[in-house]
């Protein structure tokens, strides 16, 4: 990737995954041949339709989901999805943690954190972070591996991926999912291990 080597990093540290919302199955399997093998979805219905006989076909397709997680679908979430990257608030965690005892699934989980403290957007704010990534992972035992954030639209998205990359840092956290199509270079650059980028692969978003 040749955003990694500007940024004076190795390719084979960051994730390049690709966003399927919307797209249908037979795009996504064209992406597949051509060696793509992390996918991101952003509704749990959505990917129940197109990624069971995908995943069942091919054995290392990664499937995350990237959009908000309502209580009420945890059960198909962990079912489905090999990462959840949008962990949010206590409630949420508590039915991950039960569900994944119940299915004996260990899902690997990114803490979903409002860098940008947006009243209308998901996502924990930054100085209840700490707490509630220690929440997770001492009381709830919860396979906390990283931090993902999407900045303000129309910001400058450089210090908020330095604030994700930050709280990681003093949390012991490896993965840092941040940067889409028009900022991943940016975002590479502020360490990001996963890059989510839909229309950069599959072109314009259908409708």
């Amino acid at each position: 990737m040749a955003a990694a080597r500007r940024a004076g990093r190795r390719p084979e540290e960051i994730a390049l995954m690709a966003v399927s919302k919307t797209q249908p199955p037979e795009r996504i399997r064209e992406a597949y041949a051509a060696g793509q093998r992390l996918f991101g979805e952003n509704r749990v219905q959505e990917a129940q339709q197109k990624y069971p006989d995908l995943k069942a076909r091919h054995g290392d397709l990664r499937l995350h989901l990237i959009g908000p997680l309502q209580t009420n679908k945890v059960k198909e979430a962990v079912s489905l999805f090999d990462a959840i990257e949008t962990v949010d608030r206590p409630r949420l965690a508590e039915a991950l943690a039960r569900e994944m005892e119940r299915q004996g699934k260990r899902r690997s989980c990114l803490i979903e954190v409002n860098t940008g403290e947006e009243p209308q957007k998901a996502g924990v704010l930054p100085r209840e972070a700490d707490r509630f990534i220690a929440d997770c992972r001492d009381r709830l035992g919860l396979p906390v591996e990283g931090l993902m954030c999407i900045p303000p639209e129309g910001e400058e998205p450089s210090p908020h991926f330095a604030l994700l990359r930050e709280i990681a840092r003093r949390n012991g956290l490896a993965a840092l999912s941040m940067g889409m199509s028009a900022d991943f270079e940016i975002a590479v650059r502020f360490g990001a291990t996963l890059v989510r980028v839909g229309s950069a692969i599959f072109g314009p978003r259908r409708v």
